[in-house]
């Protein structure tokens, strides 16, 4: 089968196809023909050696797929009511791996889709739905009203979150590059923010003068604290990224701007947090994994929403699998509005 593997750290260069075995399903494992996948800036890290996990070199990176179920081990789904079938439409997190035209996942971690959904939309759902689901409704419990912050809200996750947060009725400010602003307001932003050319503490307060309820923040180093201070009492601070480690549209590793961003990342003290009455709270899919029930009933919500016509992914670009390397310096370059694909035909 074709593959695109990391033989090195380095610019998207280093991303090469390759042909490898075919995997083997393990029991418990379903086997995947792979028709697209969803790229997300944590592959951008796992290509430049900063995403704490990945494995040692070579890999093949990448989270997430969407195909057909062409193979089912032996024991499927044991702790769920679910079946799959070869033939089964599914889309699934992996750990790793996913950039290949076949893919061996757990079972659970595989999730037969809608009637109707394309491969596309299936492949830009998994990490980025589930990301911003998982934040905002079963950690933040966010309440129609409550107000919340969208950092990177023209990118994948953030344009997922604004979705989610419009289907409860939540009231959103989002910050983007002015370029992207009217893209914003068209989807639903309240109050898009210029980052560039604004305070955005000061944007947020002048329309909460006493804080809101929720930021999410997946740039890092010196924002956390930025974000902090946006909060109002009860307000939750949502870390679920560190993009700050990997500025410059090279996409070369850069190891004095990833150890800046470390330096200046806020320590949160918990008798601060208990006296602010604010929470911070981490959210990565990686470990979430380990709760396939959990992320089986977030999806099922996903798609319900999905299928009520309330949320639809933004495909900001297509790429066949032998451009992974072009997929890649689109997203360092900022180019993106919403999820870059790389499709299997």
């Amino acid at each position: 089968m074709r593959a695109i593997v990391v033989r090195r750290h380095g610019a998207p260069d280093v991303l090469d196809l390759q042909q490898l075995p075919e995997p083997q399903p393990k029991p418990g494992e379903v086997l995947i023909r792979v028709r697209a996948i969803g790229v997300n800036f944590a592959d951008l890290l796992q290509r430049m050696g900063l995403y704490p996990g990945a494995p040692k070199l070579p890999f093949v990176p990448g989270l997430e797929i969407a195909g057909v179920v062409e193979r089912v081990s032996a024991v499927d789904r044991p702790k769920s009511s679910v079946s799959l079938r070869p033939g089964d439409a599914v889309a699934a997190l992996t750990r790793f791996n996913a950039y290949a035209e076949w893919v061996a996942v757990p079972a659970e971690q595989a999730y037969p889709l809608p009637q109707g959904m394309s491969f596309e939309d299936a492949a830009a759902i998994p990490v980025n739905y589930l990301t911003a689901f998982h934040s905002i409704f079963t950690m933040g419990n966010l309440q129609p009203g409550d107000r919340l912050l969208i950092h990177s809200a023209a990118g994948g996750v953030g344009l997922a979150a604004v979705q989610l947060a419009r289907s409860r009725g939540l009231l959103i400010f989002g910050t983007a590059s002015g370029n992207k602003q009217e893209f914003l307001r068209k989807s639903g932003v309240d109050h898009p923010i210029d980052y560039e050319k604004v305070d955005m503490v000061e944007a947020v307060r002048k329309f909460a003068p006493d804080g809101i309820e929720m930021v999410l923040d997946p740039i890092g180093g010196k924002s956390f604290a930025q974000s902090y201070k946006c909060l109002g009492p009860t307000g939750r601070l949502v870390v679920f990224g560190f993009s700050a480690a990997a500025t410059g549209g090279s996409g070369k590793p850069n190891w004095v701007s990833a150890a800046t961003a470390f330096l200046q990342t806020p320590r949160f003290h918990p008798l601060k947090l208990m006296g602010d009455n604010i929470s911070v709270i981490g959210v990565s899919l990686t470990g979430l994994q380990k709760r396939p029930a959990l992320l089986q009933a977030e999806m099922d919500e996903i798609f319900r929403l999905y299928s009520a016509g309330q949320i639809r992914p933004v495909i900001g670009k297509s790429f066949p699998l032998a451009q992974a390397a072009d997929a890649h310096r689109y997203i360092h370059e900022r180019k993106n509005i919403g999820k870059v694909i790389l499709t299997i035909r």
